[in-house]
């Protein structure tokens, strides 16, 4: 069956065969309808988890007996982590977040990151790389996790920074939210737009994914409009 990364909350996963990973997405939560990724290693069969969101039960039968090697939290907000605890618990996973939302994650879930991360970083899925991109903004530590497939295009996985339409939500009084945004923006445009193909396939926190060429003639429009 073709990709399409539709899913919805009770749904089924929707999953991606690339030559050395394949990518599994899930939705949980009715409410919130958070997006869960779980990439598995084509060789070693080593397994990453992007943002243990909510539904532990759902998300360790898609991880199945393989085992987990690490959870990556996105950011530090309380609906992409609510899992997180229970998945640790039961695979002894690393737990790995952008170094300046590390500590808020394990304030609201009890679990120590065990490895914070910056710019440039790496986490590995058995013989592949994913990259660390900060992205600022959303909340200070917010990651993204760049997968440069050597048989295809990239593969960006945006947490809550960026999402067909626009940018991520920023918080606080006006003057703090207009600097939250411009740090955001200037981010997405430098870090991604201007580094990454058209091609580029996007997966974000919520909802459906994109291409970075088609969301590309819009960030003027986002700029423009502060949000």
């Amino acid at each position: 069956m073709t990709y399409t990364g539709a899913v919805r909350p009770g749904g089924l996963y929707d999953g991606r065969d690339l030559l050395h990973l394949t990518v599994h997405k899930v939705a949980v939560d009715p409410k919130m309808s958070n997006n869960c990724y779980l990439l598995r290693c084509k060789h070693t069969g080593a397994q990453v988890m992007i943002d243990a969101a909510a539904e532990p039960e759902r998300l360790l039968a898609m991880i199945g007996t393989a085992g987990l090697d690490a959870v990556v939290t996105t950011h530090q907000h309380w609906d992409h982590h609510r899992a997180l605890a229970d998945v640790v618990a039961a695979t002894g996973a690393e737990t790995v977040a952008g170094a300046p939302d590390a500590a808020a994650i394990t304030e609201q879930t009890g679990v120590p990151i065990t490895r914070a991360v910056a710019d440039g970083d790496r986490v590995q899925v058995g013989e592949s790389q994913l990259e660390v991109i900060a992205v600022r903004g959303h909340t200070p530590g917010s990651i993204c996790l760049l997968y440069d497939d050597p048989a295809g295009h990239p593969h960006l996985f945006t947490g809550d920074s960026l999402f067909p339409g626009g940018v991520g939500g920023t918080f606080g009084e006006p003057e703090a939210k207009a600097t939250a945004f411009a740090q955001l923006i200037d981010d997405v445009e430098e870090r991604i737009f201007a580094r990454l193909p058209d091609e580029t396939w996007f997966y974000p926190g919520h909802g459906n994914d994109s291409t970075i060429g088609a969301e590309r003639a819009s960030l003027p429009e986002w700029r423009a409009r502060g949000w």
